[in-house]
């Protein structure tokens, strides 16, 4: 895949396991005209997409607590308040983050309404999430939720208002930039 100023020389899988961490060797030509060689490591695990759920009558919204072994390993938090989200496994994002919604919540609904796309982090990782948000209520409950076992999910379900998921994003509790993301609608 070459473009008008990059040419790809040599892409090299260094590791696959749930994702794939790959070596590119590439020539980039600078502003100036001038050629240069480099290297990067881009680890590739897969578009994803993230819905914040809102009860307007009750201004809440659903949230997960659950391990990430990454931000345990580098804070020692044992469970991180997040959106909840689901890689797209080569589904349409609207079809995949509905599922999602009901295995890690446990509300089913219908409508949702896209918001944006963004890259997780332009520099090492090729993940694009779309964002989605969703009118849901008590009605639209049907499991206590909780994530699939067989995946290794042990999530917690955390309703809480607006203004105290706010409160969390500015003392720190919520660290997970797919919410921070979302703080612009709360």
């Amino acid at each position: 895949m070459d473009g008008e100023t990059v040419r790809i020389c040599k892409v090299e899988t260094i590791a696959q396991g749930k994702g794939k961490l790959i070596r590119v060797s590439y020539e980039q030509r600078r502003r100036d005209g001038e050629r240069q060689r480099r290297q990067r490591e881009i680890y590739d695990n897969g578009n994803s997409a993230v819905i914040l759920p809102y009860d307007e009558d009750r201004k809440t919204v659903l949230l997960t607590r659950q391990l990430r072994l990454p931000v345990f390993l580098q804070d020692g938090m044992e469970r991180t308040v997040e959106a909840c989200a689901g890689k797209l496994d080569g589904e349409e994002a609207e079809r995949r983050i509905v599922k999602e919604m009901q295995e890690e919540l446990g509300y089913k609904i219908s409508k949702l309404e896209r918001l944006f796309e963004l890259y997780v982090s332009t520099a090492a990782i090729m993940e694009k999430v779309a964002f989605f948000t969703c009118i849901y209520s008590p009605a639209n409950k049907v499991s206590d939720g909780g994530g699939l076992k067989e995946e290794g999910e042990d999530i917690e379900v955390v309703e809480t208002t607006l203004e105290a998921a706010a409160a969390m994003i500015a003392t720190g509790e919520i660290v997970d930039a797919k919410r921070r993301s979302f703080s612009s609608s709360i």
